[in-house]
């Protein structure tokens, strides 16, 4: 085997340096860092394009879990809320120097009980916009299992290894279910990490012994849950079965109706049977029972004039 060539994806800094210090060091092993999910995904793109691909990428589990706040961030270059209140209020003039001045020349004048009046309102609307603009709710970045699928479909022949804080068993069958290779613990000592990193390379997978016993129940669980929905499935009828499939494409009634050149009352009919025979009360349960079965969606309908084509 050549030159493993490793990328560590880590927003936290030192850590992220110190790994791929130390994952340099062996004579074999080529390492490159990423701090972010986009800065990965273009680490992965250029080095495809240069033809010098990543074997293997160690992903953080809480990626970018500590980059904002929750549900909010600060804008960059955000005015502060006490910078709005001291700024000037459009229409309304500075204030005189001493003396009685005004401090710049032209400016309306007003009662000072209006003044009065007025100011504080305006102040208090600017503060209240600016501190909304510097909370709104921002996009949460992905987190690193989410961006491990992401990676793995975008380039299937890469391994990837979680680097994790603790062991979560629902997370770490998550993430095998998404293409992880291994799992590796923060506090593992480098020569377990070199030792994950090749056994992935040979296509093994690696988990922690404490760990396996948890994912194993976790696929269990997840793979009874599919067999139930399954078993629940098989028991509709060929229509019914159709009308579940336009159901999980989103379609409405109506549409449904016209798609199978139903009536929208027998549509209705139909659509009860099955909630009724899948033991659920609403149509987003039975798609999310349909999901778990592995039923697809209904293809989208092919116009007339193509479907008449010669």
């Amino acid at each position: 085997m050549g030159r493993i060539r490793v990328l560590v994806v880590d927003d936290h800094r030192i850590f992220a340096e110190a790994l791929a210090a130390a994952l340099a060091a062996e004579p074999d092993v080529e390492v490159g860092a990423a701090g972010s999910a986009a800065a990965a995904e273009r680490a992965l793109e250029r080095a495809a394009t240069e033809g010098r691909a990543y074997d293997v990428a160690l992903i953080d589990a809480d990626l970018g879990a500590g980059a904002a706040a929750p549900g909010a961030r600060a804008r960059p270059g955000a005015e502060t809320a006490e910078e709005a209140r001291r700024r000037p209020a459009p229409g309304v003039p500075p204030p005189r120097r001493a003396g009685g001045a005004p401090a710049a020349p032209g400016a309306a004048a007003r009662p000072p009980e209006q003044l009065r009046t007025e100011r504080p309102r305006v102040d208090q609307l600017r503060t209240d916009h600016l501190r909304a603009e510097q909370l709104r709710p921002a996009a949460p970045p992905p987190d690193g299992i989410t961006l491990l699928g992401r990676l793995r479909r975008a380039h299937p022949g890469l391994r990837a290894v979680v680097l994790a804080t603790a062991d979560d068993p629902h997370r770490a069958a998550r993430a095998l279910h998404v293409g992880a290779t291994g799992w590796v613990a923060k506090e593992s000592s480098l020569a377990r990490l070199l030792a994950v990193v090749r056994g992935v390379l040979r296509d093994e997978t690696h988990l922690p012994p404490l760990l396996l016993t948890g994912v194993i129940r976790e696929l269990t669980t997840a793979r009874r849950d599919r067999t139930e929905s399954e078993r629940l499935v098989d028991t509709l009828t060929p229509r019914e079965k159709q009308i579940l499939r336009c159901m999980v494409a989103g379609l409405g009634r109506q549409a449904v109706a016209e798609r199978l050149y139903l009536s929208p009352h027998t549509v209705r009919t139909h659509m009860q049977n099955v909630l009724g025979k899948l033991g659920v009360h609403s149509t987003l349960a039975a798609v999310a029972v349909a999901r778990r079965a592995g039923v697809s969606p209904a293809e989208p309908a092919v116009p007339p004039s193509i479907a008449s084509a010669p």
